[in-house]
């Protein structure tokens, strides 16, 4: 009698902890919209900024050729990291 209660015991113990295991699973995350945003805004305003000091730094027309490039390169990653954000708002 004994062993079958210990049994009975060590089984529960095995469910509850395992139980309790899986509600330690970590919840889902919401959405990161708003940090998209927000990094999409402070990247377009670094690239105001170090492209006016590019420029000022550039002294021959390749110099200038290769700092419009690169800013029109970031301007355009961030437009599409913008453009998930306009759809989102227009489905609901």
């Amino acid at each position: 009698m004994k062993k079958m209660i210990a049994l009975v015991v060590s089984i529960a113990f095995s469910l509850g902890l395992a139980g309790f295991a899986a509600a330690q699973a970590p919840a889902a995350k919401p959405a990161e919209a708003p940090k998209a945003e927000q990094k999409a805004e402070k990247t377009e305003k670094k690239v105001k900024e170090t492209k006016a000091d590019c420029l000022k730094m550039a002294k021959d027309d390749v110099a200038k050729a290769d700092c419009e490039k690169k800013f029109a390169k970031a301007k355009k990653e961030a437009a599409a990291a913008a453009a998930p954000k306009k759809e989102e708002a227009k489905k609901p």
